[in-house]
């Protein structure tokens, strides 16, 4: 079933699509383009309401835009100037939905051919890619089970080889591992990953969830109230986010306020709570009120006062597992002077006050 490099590509060009008409209406895509190359997995990542299920269902032919384009390789599926749109039957494209959508009544080689027998395959023809996709899947033992009788990992294979079977040009996955325990999520991400690679398969998929987003794909879109805010590698949306948005989405953060009081190229000095500190300027236009924002994992605990450091008392600690969450606290809530850091450390800390370090590079000023 692995594609060959003459596979197709999925194109978006300026596409609008909202619900309602004339001043009532709610505008949920904002012209977004976007391209899905050839052996690519991107992400649509984003908040609720952001647009990335609407963007996925417009390509499925499940949503009508307004206007745009969409294309497979040079097979149109929607023009909005040509108010031309393919049914969503005849998009040949491979979709695995939230709640899977399996046919409880089927067995699981039943529910895969399901789409096969649409399409007027042989049954020899469909019993040999049936088998062929269940194998691949290591579901090839259960072909005579109904899904009541599948545990939730293997109901996801399931949908996935009804996604696969006809051998789709694109397949989209809708939120594909919300529906499974947070142990069964992180061993479904790494099969996913590993099969969409080892197909060479060209895939979209939405989540809600960065890390999942990261795993998975080689390209990330993120989407912030109908736009694309930012697209990238995962590695560049997470170490260089060109947005505060971005930089708040892509990571577990401590946020600051600060004023600045002098700018040198990227460098930035900067007030925070009557302390003076320096941190790296994010954007080209910084105004006096500014917000600072640092990973977890980059603020350290250390013994003595040093270069971009805060006193403050530590208030709690949390395990994790392999690691302890320490919040440093100082002033009560909705104080104005308020200020509290999240930081990792190795082990528990004794309650008494920290000297907390927030590396210059690591300290973006948006």
């Amino acid at each position: 079933m692995k594609r060959d490099i003459a596979m197709n590509e999925l194109s978006v060009n300026d596409l609008y699509l909202d619900y309602g008409t004339g001043a009532a209406a709610n505008q949920i895509l904002k012209g977004v383009s976007m391209e899905l190359q050839r052996g690519e997995v991107v992400a649509l990542l984003g908040p609720s309401g952001s647009g990335k299920t609407t963007l996925l269902r417009a390509v499925a032919g499940l949503e009508g835009p307004k206007a745009g384009t969409i294309r497979i390789g040079e097979r149109v599926m929607y023009d909005g100037a040509k108010n031309y749109e393919m049914p969503a039957e005849q998009r040949n494209l491979g979709l695995v939905f939230q709640s899977y959508a399996l046919w409880p009544h089927k067995t699981v080689a039943d529910n895969v051919a399901y789409g096969l027998k649409l399409r007027k395959m042989s049954s020899s023809e469909i019993a040999s890619r049936v088998k062929q996709v269940l194998t691949q899947l290591g579901l090839g033992h259960l072909g005579e089970r109904f899904p009541h009788q599948l545990s939730g990992g293997q109901q996801q294979r399931v949908a996935i080889a009804r996604a696969l079977v006809y051998n789709p040009p694109v397949i989209l996955l809708d939120e594909p591992l919300s529906n499974l325990d947070a142990k069964l999520r992180e061993e479904a991400r790494a099969f996913l990953r590993e099969l969409i690679v080892r197909l060479g398969l060209s895939a979209l998929m939405v989540t809600h969830d960065q890390g999942e987003a990261m795993a998975i794909s080689d390209r990330i879109l993120l989407l912030n109230n109908g736009k694309i805010e930012q697209q990238g590698t995962p590695q560049s949306m997470y170490q260089t986010p060109g947005t505060l948005f971005t930089a708040e989405f892509m990571g577990s953060n401590n946020r600051l306020p600060g004023k600045v009081l002098q700018r040198d190229g990227d460098r930035v000095t900067l007030q925070i709570e009557g302390r003076t500190l320096h941190g790296s300027a994010r954007g080209a236009n910084l105004g006096a009120d500014v917000t600072a924002l640092i990973r977890l994992e980059q603020v350290r605990i250390v013994d003595a006062e040093t270069d971009n450091s805060i006193k403050l008392p530590l208030s709690t600690c949390m395990y994790l597992g392999d690691r302890w969450e320490c919040l440093f606290k100082r002033g009560a809530a909705g104080d104005t002077h308020e200020l509290g850091l999240r930081a990792y450390a190795p082990q528990r800390l004794t309650a008494g006050e920290y000297w907390v370090q927030l590396p210059q590079d690591k300290l973006w000023v948006f």
